[in-house]
């Protein structure tokens, strides 16, 4: 364990609906599974506030000293138009749509989701599990709990929710929403039966299907995800995340196939998280709308994506976020100010490094350390990061330690960040850079030789292209985003 990081690590666990203090199955190693994208289309900004928050967790966990094993899925198959498991196939449908191959989307637009994984600084984790690569162990994973837990229909083969104890305690289904969402299917057992093979309809021949027991078709999707977490972190293991609209059917699913599997009343993973959902009053954060908020719309509009991830951190992974453009535009100009106080204090640093010795600088680490440890109060720790920036009578090779410390888990590059990297032309500019520096060094020589007036008039047409001008700032420049 890391020395620095004394706090408990305490999680919220959505299953039992308190929080509980992180022990590892494995002595010093966090095994984590979440949930990953539906590659049909790209990942709206709110698909992509799972994937922050599944990092902070593992940036989290390694600050306190654990070696992280990570896995979150790609699903290319198998992920129904309804969560509710009805409808047809995602990949299918957008295949048929577009006129092109389900591999082809498939391989399009997870490229599409690491490039957005890549902006967003989010770790690469232990393995992307890809779905498709797995069908034959989730066939055999199937057939394996087929004679006790489930029974096949004309449309596939149904799990038997009534065959496992406790079915929905995650959701609380039968005192919440849960079971109302699941939509009816003739001879199902139960209302909250659901297919983990679905057999293709006859007559029909699908772009993604495979020989099985129970026909020719496709698995479920959530049959993927207790396969893929099984084989690569065990039947018990320490962590699953996902967003919260997962915690209502998706993963209680997971959860009863995970008990089937293990022939006991295990969960698969002993703490299972799930962040809230991203709020967009303009309404356009669904895919289902057509015209959604994706990370390039952000980065279009003169968005650097780390004012995004800081916005993230803002708020606690358990709270409604809301999203507006102008909570946006307040994020970016609070990295720009932390960027700033890092480029100070690096010039003052020299560069260089010393341990963290100082009484200030070690009861700061402390609260930073007892703020994330509290179920991963990033809200709480921000602050903290800024207060250090303002200690400049401290050393400050060692407040440079402290801030590549806190930086770890915060994940904002602030090692490496420049100021003049936040300045993101806008998609609609008229102008590019080097026509701005170009003007601006004629600005100066006309000011120079007191020719003020063509000074004002390049200022109006630098204006005029959506360029704010900062006379007196090494920057010199910056680009006006219109909110």
């Amino acid at each position: 364990m890391n020395d620095n990081a004394a706090h408990p690590l305490k999680l919220f666990n959505s299953l039992t609906r308190q929080m509980e203090e992180f022990a590892p199955v494995h002595p010093g190693e966090a095994r984590v599974y979440t949930c990953g994208p539906t590659v049909y289309n790209y990942q709206h900004i709110g698909n992509m506030r799972a994937y922050i928050f599944a990092d902070l967790l593992g940036r989290t966990l390694r600050w306190k000293g654990y070696r992280l094993t990570h896995i979150i899925n790609i699903t290319d198959v198998g992920h129904l138009t309804s969560d509710a498991d009805a409808g047809d196939d995602k990949m299918e449908k957008a295949a048929a749509q577009s006129g092109k191959s389900a591999w082809d989307i498939a391989k399009y637009y997870t490229d599409a989701y690491w490039q957005d994984i890549d902006r967003l600084n989010i770790r690469q984790p232990a393995k992307w599990a890809i779905a498709t690569d797995h069908v034959e162990e989730m066939i055999a994973f199937a057939k394996s709990i087929a004679d006790k837990h489930c029974y096949e229909l004309e449309s596939g083969l149904y799990f038997d929710t009534s065959t496992v104890p406790h079915y929905g305690q995650l959701a609380r289904a039968n005192t919440d929403e849960g079971e109302s969402r699941i939509d009816p299917v003739a001879g199902k057992r139960n209302q909250t039966d659901f297919a983990i093979w679905r057999k293709t309809p006859a007559g029909e021949t699908r772009q993604m299907e495979w020989d099985s027991p129970w026909g020719k078709g496709a698995p479920g999707w959530h049959l993927e995800c207790s396969q893929m977490s099984n084989k690569y972190l065990g039947e018990q293991f320490d962590i699953h995340t996902g967003g919260i609209d997962h915690r209502e059917i998706h993963h209680p699913n997971e959860i009863a196939q995970n008990q089937a599997h293990s022939c006991t009343e295990h969960s698969g993973a002993n703490i299972w998280m799930h962040n809230n959902f991203l709020i967009d009053r303009a309404g356009k954060m669904s895919k289902s709308s057509g015209d959604f908020l994706r990370l390039q719309v952000l980065i279009d509009r003169g968005f650097h994506p780390l004012a995004y991830r800081l916005l993230c951190l803002q708020a606690h992974y358990r709270s409604e976020l809301e999203f507006s453009w102008d909570n946006l535009a307040a994020a970016l100009t609070r990295l720009k100010r932390i960027v700033i106080g890092v480029e100070r204090l690096r010039e003052k640093a020299d560069g260089q490094t010393a341990p963290i010795e100082h009484p200030a600088l070690m009861q700061l680490r402390d609260k930073f350390d007892a703020a994330l440890s509290e179920d991963l109060n990033s809200s709480k720790g921000l602050p903290l990061l800024e207060e250090l920036l303002t200690l400049k009578k401290l050393p400050a090779d060692q407040r440079m330690n402290l801030l590549s410390e806190m930086d770890s888990v915060f994940g904002l590059e602030l090692d490496s960040l420049k100021r003049d990297q936040l300045r993101v032309q806008p998609a609609d500019a008229k102008i590019d850079k080097s026509t701005i520096e170009a003007k601006l060094d004629q600005r100066q020589q006309a000011k120079s030789e007191k020719d003020f007036a063509t000074a004002d008039a390049i200022r109006d047409e630098l204006i005029a292209h959506g360029v704010e001008l900062m006379d007196g700032d090494p920057l010199r420049w910056d680009w006006k985003i219109e909110i």
